[in-house]
């Protein structure tokens, strides 16, 4: 089997689902030509062998032809060869066409996930996206792979039906007659399928954002004795998407007996108006005995024909799926292409006025948990602003500029699974160099986390990092952040899952381990703050004081934030 390309997946066709299968099928046509090529042949093979029976009855059994009988023996035999090796090429074509749409998709949604950025849980869900990625690719996989059986499937009734209207017109109409009614009752329960298909896919979806949050947040459920709570609502909801399965099994269970009963009723006609015509002369027992093989073997391409339709519908709702993801536009605005600032520069935003200069370490104190979760979307170019870096706005620098020279660290960045190395330098910054790891443990005092984990550093961190604590995961955030060293470091509460002692430590070391960067801190930690150079107090999404922390220490609206007090009325 050819290797599947590991390039750019293209611009897709997104104005509707049938348009993106159309597209995904245009780039595989190679594999689907053969398939449907090999598909045609593996059934038209066996669809022949009832003349061919027929004819050694007639040629050889009845005429007592020892020669004949042997002959159509062979051409039974040869049909038989052909059958199986065009199955099994017809099988591998299948599922080269059927990867390569799956892969081509796995990197499409991928791709737009990168590129949603921020944006991507604001617009789906965590069980939407794994979905995506994991059910729908299936599914259009299985639908270009189903091309093949359904090319065979339709060659093999039009062969059939013509072979038998030209041997016996009466028999061969009441085949032409029967089968179009055998679809029309078929697509009678394929129109109800396609439909409770739809609505099961979407329940799933939001089982499966449950079970992810369930999962995620287990230690913080059972420290508040809430996770039998969230057991008997996913039970119930899990028994909902259960309910709604079983009446898509129905469906499927009637549309299943429709493929058996329905052809098994047109070979009992065939069979009963065949042995009709034999008494009265009009064809031989040959011929009666191919018309039955031809209506018995007409069950199987319209088993095949079915069950393509069946998956050519599960295709297109996934591909719904897939397009609705695909057509989904990040927050940002689109790049420009403006000259890139060549030396480290300020990040300032008009709105607030806060600015991160370069080689000072700025705290932010935000008396709003909002405006300082807007402060970070706006200054990391997770959402439309007029932030500016070295004079330049934001948004018209390229994206893997932006990204590259500024980091936006906060607690629901995820640590993933690997070994602790991977998962803390992803881009391989550090490598083997030891002081490079020595100083950022040390800054985020993390050392004793490293000590703990069997391997250090060639550890493995699994479940996303689940079996730390809060605050280890929160220094180990802190070490990434530090290893990757941007220009712009920017930590939204990085010790507020901390105990005071380690809180102390961070606050003494953050400030040396970024020394020549700018460091922007929204916190409220007063040891953070006092180990600032400049203290920004922000109320209303604007900067109303700015100084030292011991200084802002004389405004009560700032003291009222950084030490939790109640001013007077």
């Amino acid at each position: 089997m050819r290797d599947l390309p590991a390039l750019d997946p293209g611009t897709p066709n997104t104005r509707s689902p049938a348009g993106y299968l159309r597209w995904i099928a245009g780039l595989h046509r190679g594999p689907l030509l053969l398939g449907m090529g090999y598909g045609i042949l593996c059934m038209l093979a066996p669809a022949l062998m009832p003349a061919a029976i027929g004819e050694a009855i007639d040629a050889g059994v009845g005429a007592r032809d020892q020669g004949a009988l042997l002959r159509w023996g062979a051409v039974v035999l040869l049909l038989g060869v052909v059958q199986a090796v065009a199955g099994i090429l017809q099988d591998r074509s299948g599922v080269a066409a059927s990867l390569g749409a799956a892969y081509r998709t796995l990197q499409l949604v991928t791709r737009q996930a990168t590129r949603l950025g921020a944006a991507l849980p604001k617009r789906l869900s965590t069980g939407d996206v794994v979905s995506a990625g994991v059910n729908d690719v299936v599914q259009i996989g299985g639908a270009l792979e189903a091309t093949g059986r359904a090319a065979g499937a339709v060659a093999t009734i039009v062969v059939v039906t013509a072979i038998m209207l030209a041997s016996s017109w009466q028999l061969g109409l009441v085949v032409l007659v029967g089968v179009p009614l055998m679809a029309l009752a078929a697509s009678l329960l394929i129109r109800p399928l396609h439909r409770r298909q739809g609505s099961v896919r979407a329940q799933q979806g939001e089982l499966n954002s449950h079970a992810v949050d369930v999962v995620s947040g287990l230690r913080v459920l059972r420290g508040i004795g809430g996770e039998k709570a969230f057991e008997k609502r996913y039970h119930a909801e899990s028994q909902r998407v259960r309910r709604a399965a079983a009446r898509v099994a129905r469906v499927e269970a009637l549309l299943g007996g429709a493929k058996v009963l329905l052809p098994g009723l047109l070979v009992v006609v065939v069979v009963r108006l065949g042995a009709q015509h034999v008494l009265a002369g009009r064809i031989t027992a040959g011929e009666l005995v191919a018309f039955y093989g031809y209506a018995v073997f007409l069950a199987t391409p319209l088993r095949r024909l079915t069950d393509a339709v069946d998956r050519f519908i599960r295709g297109h709702v996934a591909a719904r799926q897939v397009v609705r993801f695909l057509t989904l536009e990040p927050e940002a605005a689109p790049v420009t292409g403006r000259a890139r600032p060549h030396e480290p520069a300020a990040l300032a935003d008009p709105v607030s006025g806060v600015v991160a200069a370069p080689g000072r370490f700025t705290a932010v104190v935000c008396a709003s948990p909002a405006d300082a979760d807007a402060l970070a979307d706006r200054l990391g170019g997770y959402t439309p602003s007029t932030v500016t870096y070295g004079g330049v706005p934001l948004h018209e620098l390229p994206l893997d500029e932006v990204r590259r020279r500024v980091l936006v660290t906060d607690n629901d960045a995820r640590l993933f699974s690997g070994s602790l190395r991977t998962v803390l330098d992803p881009a391989g910054r550090a490598g083997d160099a030891g002081e490079v790891w020595d100083r950022a443990l040390d800054a985020a005092s993390a050392r004793d986390i490293l000590e703990g984990l069997p391997g250090g550093l060639d550890g493995v961190v699994v479940g996303a990092g689940t079996e730390f604590s809060g605050g280890q995961r929160q220094r180990l955030r802190l070490v990434r952040a530090l290893i990757s060293d941007p220009e712009v470091l920017i930590l939204v509460d990085p010790t507020s899952a901390v105990d005071a002692h380690t809180e102390a430590r961070i606050a003494q070391r953050l400030h040396t381990a970024r020394g020549g960067r700018a460091t922007l801190v929204l916190t409220t930690s007063p040891l953070l703050l006092d180990r600032a150079d400049h203290v920004l107090h922000v109320d209303a999404g604007e900067v109303v004081a700015a100084g030292t922390h011991d200084d802002l220490l004389a405004d009560p609206r700032y003291r009222s934030v950084v030490t939790r007090e109640e001013e007077a009325a």
